[in-house]
């Protein structure tokens, strides 16, 4: 329940090799079964909070008459077996009432397409009935020949791997898409810190403000911040240089409410 997101990994291809639990390739049967479980678990925390709600609500408390009228509506929704993140809520009545349950499909998914060496590049009709099955879910769908990753990473050398990739019609490994992909899915980004010792990435949520993402390398940074002097990247890449872009006045200097950005260069002002 404390995972920040689920990836189902979902067969979408055909080998007689290979053989299935269910003795037949069904990515949607799949993603059902799964469904039905997490929906189930679900259900049994929803009934509980509710039981509690319904007595707090015949005291006339008014934030529990709003959250039994929420949890019954999405007691009746999983009964009909639509996962919590498809049900059509408020972000309020998301936010108040169901975050705090951590129910398991509430959570973000993304669901991975292991498809064969020549569907890797452009899916097959399995992976095109999974569009359509999650088209309601707002989740991340990603094609990947998982057994081909597996040869990729065996390869000794970059040119090896990059020959591989291009005889498949891909440009990049599938982990590189499923980084990014798993990112975008949890709302986050990176920005990196560069010394003459070392060069060091860090995470951040998207919509994070220059303390936020400045606390992410020592919480002193965020306490005693004082401003962010910003350069974007197109434009230290314009002028070639930090001084130049400086005399051409194009560096900003950017407060506490400041919301990063991709591509910003960035030092953080501070005293403790």
């Amino acid at each position: 329940r404390e995972t920040d997101a689920i990836l189902h990994v979902l067969r979408c291809f055909d080998d007689d090799n290979v053989v299935h639990v269910d003795g037949s390739v069904d990515p949607i049967r799949d993603k059902e079964t799964i469904d039905i479980e997490l929906q189930l678990k679900d259900l049994e925390s929803v009934e509980k909070k509710l039981d509690k709600a319904k007595r707090a609500a015949k005291t006339g408390n008014k934030d529990a008459v709003k959250e039994e009228a929420v949890l019954l509506k999405v007691k009746k929704e999983l009964e009909a077996g639509i996962s919590v993140r498809a049900i059509d809520l408020s972000a309020d009545e998301r936010k108040e009432f169901i975050t705090p349950l951590q129910l398991i499909t509430d959570k973000p998914v993304m669901y991975v397409c292991n498809v064969d060496e020549a569907s890797a590049a452009s899916g097959n009709a399995y992976v095109e009935q999974v569009r359509a099955a999650t088209a309601g879910e707002n989740a991340e769908i990603l094609v990947l020949a998982v057994g081909t990753e597996a040869d990729i990473s065996e390869l000794e050398t970059y040119e090896e791997r990059q020959l591989f990739l291009e005889d498949l019609g891909l440009d990049e490994p599938g982990s590189s898409k499923l980084i990014r992909a798993a990112y975008h899915l949890l709302n986050l980004h990176t920005y990196f810190t560069a010394g003459e010792k070392e060069v060091r990435a860090w995470t951040i949520p998207v919509g994070a403000t220059a303390p936020q993402a400045a606390g992410v390398i020592h919480t002193d940074f965020e306490k005693g911040f004082i401003r962010a002097e910003v350069i974007s990247y197109e434009d230290y890449v314009t002028f070639g240089s930090e001084i130049k872009v400086k005399e051409a006045g194009k560096m900003r200097v950017e407060g506490k409410e400041y919301i990063v950005k991709d591509g910003d260069v960035m030092h953080f002002r501070f005293n403790v």
